[in-house]
């Protein structure tokens, strides 16, 4: 019976183990990076996008071709009270006398356009650009989500950070008050001094609290970005982000910016709109032109008031036609003239907004360049500073300890360690994010 027991346990252990397992799972950045490009529901449009944009290459490319297709129409006709009456089909006058009557006639017609100035080849070169600038909008929006997960996950790391400070400022402010609890039972110390000391570690609960909900809502956003549905313990794992990471080498900006602009796909896109608009041009300078089509045709039809056999009709009534059709474009109502100078309109915007992106992409190279310069310069000296706070922090809860400094000169030494811990983390995780960005911009993969 035990063992029966256990057995039917089982599948409840392993699910329950798979669940605490899948819980306790800690995010890598790359692995955001990876769910997201696969998984991303924008992404997966744009890629539909792309397929469409293929169908209508293989749709331009058949329209080189000639078309074929088969018509038949059938009559039918009832006149009850007619003796007889005359029927007119294909050319034949027949006469019957019954009450009814059908027809039928049957076709296969080909129609095609030799040349209508070229606008056809032109537009399957138009589809083939578009096809390509489609690719690369959804190359577009996958760098975009890279960024903005990027951005969040080293949120959730300097927010996890700041709770650890905020924790160990808190365990700080409770010694303190115990301590202040001793020297006010001993009278060395005014409870006056104590209601501060417990207020602060009021304040110190407070902003623990903060901080952890600060980084709880980091880590929802960074879990709707990725799509992620019913996965309640979310977190991410901490890489190593010690000082050589954070004082690597700057690549140089200029650098930055010519590999971004010979890969980046905003720029390749805004290439393929000028081009794309070079070719809408020529398309409608090719409405000038005249345009070449041929046709042809074979049908045959039959009757019933006819007592020849069907199959005898349908030899009898045979017809075949071809035709050649030449349009010459005369007076259009300046239809073709309007359609050209729309075109050049829209290639100048294409050059203006190529002009647009081009400096977009430079200010944002610029700025993480900057950013990062900055930041590196701000971590040497906070972290200087850090340590100078601690050591005094730690010099002045001894003296207080002692009862050598008061209450006002204990919580300003907290105070100003508390900033230049802020500052230090404020100045890591800033300058790490903008070398992953610039790095990213470069062309490597992005990482910490």
């Amino acid at each position: 019976m035990n063992m029966k027991l256990k057995m039917a346990a089982l599948p409840l252990l392993l699910a329950l183990m798979a669940m605490t397992a899948q819980a306790q799972r800690k995010w890598t950045l790359q692995e955001c990076l990876d769910y997201a490009l696969e998984h991303n529901i924008q992404l997966q449009k744009n890629r539909l996008t792309e397929a469409q944009d293929r169908e209508d290459i293989q749709m331009r490319r058949a329209a080189l071709l000639p078309s074929l297709s088969f018509s038949t129409n059938q009559n039918a006709s009832w006149r009850p009270w007619s003796q007889s009456y005359v029927n007119l089909s294909g050319g034949t006058m027949t006469s019957t006398s019954s009450e009814v009557n059908y027809n039928g006639s049957y076709g296969l017609n080909a129609q095609w356009t030799v040349w209508n100035g070229g606008r056809n080849q032109k537009n399957l070169e138009k589809s083939k650009l578009t096809a390509e600038m489609a690719e690369y909008a959804t190359a577009e929006s996958a760098n975009t989500i890279q960024e903005q997960i990027t951005q969040l996950y080293v949120q959730i790391l300097y927010q996890a950070e700041a709770v650890r400070v905020a924790e160990q400022v808190l365990e700080a402010s409770k010694m303190q008050r115990d301590r202040a609890q001793e020297m006010v039972d001993v009278g060395s110390l005014a409870r006056v001094d104590l209601k501060q000391l417990e207020a602060q570690v009021s304040q110190d609960e407070y902003t623990v609290v903060n901080n952890r909900t600060q980084l709880d809502n980091y880590r929802l956003q960074l879990k709707q970005l990725l799509e992620l549905v019913g996965t309640d313990d979310f977190d991410v794992a901490t890489p190593n982000t010690g000082d050589a990471n954070v004082l690597s080498a700057i690549p140089p900006k200029e650098a930055v910016y010519a590999s971004a602009y010979a890969f980046r796909p905003e720029i390749q896109s805004g290439k393929l709109s000028i081009e794309q608009s070079e070719l809408d041009i020529d398309i409608a300078r090719r409405g000038f032109y005249p345009s070449v089509s041929m046709s042809a045709g074979i049908g045959t039809s039959n009757n019933s008031g006819i007592s020849t056999a069907l199959t005898e009709q349908w030899r009898r009534n045979l017809n075949n036609s071809i035709g050649l059709t030449v349009s010459v474009p005369i007076f259009d109502n300046r239809q073709n003239r309007t359609n050209v100078r729309k075109a050049k309109l829209s290639k100048d915007a294409a050059d203006l907004s190529l002009q647009d992106t081009e400096q977009q992409l430079y200010r944002q190279i610029e700025t993480y360049w900057l950013n990062a310069r900055n930041a590196q310069q701000q971590y040497v000296a906070a972290k200087a500073n850090v340590e100078s706070m601690q050591e005094t922090y730690g010099l002045v809860s001894e003296q207080f300890r002692l009862g050598l400094k008061n209450i006002v000169e204990l919580t300003t030494g907290k105070n100003n360690l508390l900033q230049a811990q802020q500052q230090l983390l404020q100045s890591k995780y800033t300058a790490l994010y903008n070398l992953a960005m610039l790095r990213f911009y470069q062309g490597e993969p992005i990482r910490l």
